[in-house]
């Protein structure tokens, strides 16, 4: 492979979504057989440029250049056509379908007038074993792992004939051993000849897997250099436009009394499986607790149980003592409950409110914010400006409605609401998801200065490196139970991803498999 040889070349790319700029003219240069890295925050526009080249979204300028040809992208299909291929961040699977169903589907084999599915199974195993995959084509994609559906993913780019691919976020659902796999994988296909570009914000995976790094703020490429010639705190710096502190300040562990304590807690899942199978743990003042595993083993289940949002079919839940389970989230909020949600959208504010109405979300019923079912208008504005200053929310004003704040600033808005409440115990589920390096680290300082305030904190994560630099205990969860613990101080990936991936002998070693 000529190494010197492009395969994929933009000219001044510009895309505008009304007065917004997402791409301000862009250059970006692959070449053949390299794995190039695409750095940048979230909102920097660097899903809209590979969005561009797969032919989702059309430029307003610039020029597009495939293989040395100048080329319009019009659509997904020509994309295919010219051997680009994307391997999105949300999979596009039919979970009953089989995995060559899903691989072959809109491009069948046929034989005579029926779909050749044994031809189909032999195409899709011969490329698995090709690319060392190790894809069964005939299970079910409903049955199989998320590290598994991805794999189907890239399958599906390499049967459609792809030279060029495009991987979006493609460590975000992963466990620590998935990741590593996915490494050797994309690795592999660089040697092949294969063209990769990866999009994300995940500077260790930049320096152990690519070849250059151009990163993007604000739309705009602020550089691109080999990952020989630089490092995660230059690239940090590249990204925000600033110095990037990666440690969390954090002091000893002071833990007292329990806060919350869950026992046996069971609940119902779809199709009548258990969500939840037996969780038990506690939570004390003083101290953070961090809640480890793959996305949809029961995380969300359990914050739901805790916050009331969902029933438990058996089982407890006690706050300071008192028993909260199955109570309104009202009931468990003024108990001493805060919750910084998974979806803040959904769950965290009401977008067309305002800024100074979303402050008393869940306290408007309070005597100091009105009486009767009149909302005393003085009071909330009083409140949400004292907030914005103290949490450094930036908006155009507490009267900007909540959508029309950056997702940093939804967050940190959340945070002082419910911060503000003086709750007993803290529940942050994805606290950093989607947010940049500078919100990142903001948040982490508030949490920290709640436990080290005396809050018991219950931390819901998918990020390891943050899971380890806020936890003060990690316990797994696996299937609607917990693993076990492992130590926050002590690093171990290797036996947190076998946790992870329900591995008992892994759980046992820690001493508190479950």
């Amino acid at each position: 492979m000529d190494r010197s040889l492009t395969a994929v070349q933009l000219k001044g790319i510009t895309k505008r979504f009304g007065s917004f700029v997402a791409n301000d003219s862009i250059d970006f240069e692959l070449k053949k057989g390299q794995i190039h890295a695409l750095l940048g925050e979230n909102g920097a526009g660097k899903s809209t440029l590979m969005n561009i080249v797969f032919g989702l979204y059309q430029p307003e300028e610039g020029e597009i250049w495939v293989n040395g040809q100048k080329t319009v992208i019009d659509g997904a299909a020509k994309a295919i056509d010219l051997g680009i291929g994307m391997v999105h961040q949300h999979f596009k699977l039919v979970q009953p379908f089989t995995v060559a169903e899903n691989i072959v589907l809109g491009n069948e084999p046929v034989k005579g007038l029926k779909i050749d599915y044994k031809l189909a199974n032999e195409k899709v195993r011969n490329i698995s074993e090709r690319y060392g995959l190790k894809v069964d084509p005939q299970v079910r994609i409903q049955d199989i792992t998320v590290g598994m559906q991805q794999r189907v993913e890239i399958l599906k780019t390499l049967y459609r004939g792809a030279e060029i691919i495009i991987f979006d976020e493609p460590t975000a659902v992963l466990t620590v051993q998935e990741i590593e796999e996915l490494i050797e994988i994309i690795r592999s296909l660089a040697a092949e000849g294969k063209s990769i570009i990866i999009i994300t914000h995940k500077l260790k995976e930049v320096m152990a897997l690519a070849d250059m790094v151009t990163v993007i703020r604000r739309g705009k490429v602020i550089r691109t250099l080999s990952t020989e010639e630089t490092n995660e705190q230059q690239l940090a710096e590249l990204m925000v436009g600033r110095d990037v502190n990666f440690q969390v300040e954090k002091t000893k562990r002071k833990a007292g009394e329990v806060v919350l304590s869950v026992d046996s807690l069971q609940m119902k899942g779809e199709q009548g499986k258990n969500a939840l199978n037996g969780v038990s743990f506690d939570v004390r003042s003083g101290e953070i607790v961090g809640i480890a595993g793959v996305d949809g083993n029961g995380q969300s289940e359990l914050i739901y149980a805790i916050t009331g949002m969902r029933s438990v079919s058996g089982g407890s839940v006690k706050l300071n003592g008192r028993d909260i389970t199955n109570r309104s989230p009202r009931e468990i909020s003024v108990a001493g409950i805060g919750h910084i949600p998974e979806d803040r959208h959904k769950h965290g504010l009401v977008l067309d409110f305002t800024l100074s109405e979303n402050m008393i979300l869940g306290n408007y019923f309070e005597p100091q914010y009105g009486r009767y079912g009149f909302i005393d208008y003085g009071a909330m504005d009083k409140l949400a400006d004292k907030l914005v200053e103290e949490f450094d929310v930036r908006a155009s004003g507490i009267g900007a409605q909540a959508r029309a704040l950056s997702g940093g600033n939804q967050q940190k808005a959340i945070i002082a609401r419910e911060l503000h409440k003086n709750p007993d115990l803290l529940i942050a589920v994805q606290p950093t998801r989607g947010l940049d390096i500078g919100a990142i680290e903001y948040v982490h300082k508030r949490l920290v200065q709640a436990r080290n305030e005396g809050k018991a904190i219950l931390l819901v994560s998918f990020e390891l490196d943050e899971l380890y630099a806020l936890s003060d205990r990690i316990a797994v969860m696996y299937e609607g139970r917990l693993m076990g613990e492992v130590d926050a101080e002590n690093r171990n990936d290797q036996q947190l991803g076998l946790m992870m991936a329900g591995d008992k002998t892994a759980a046992a070693v820690s001493g508190k498999g479950g």
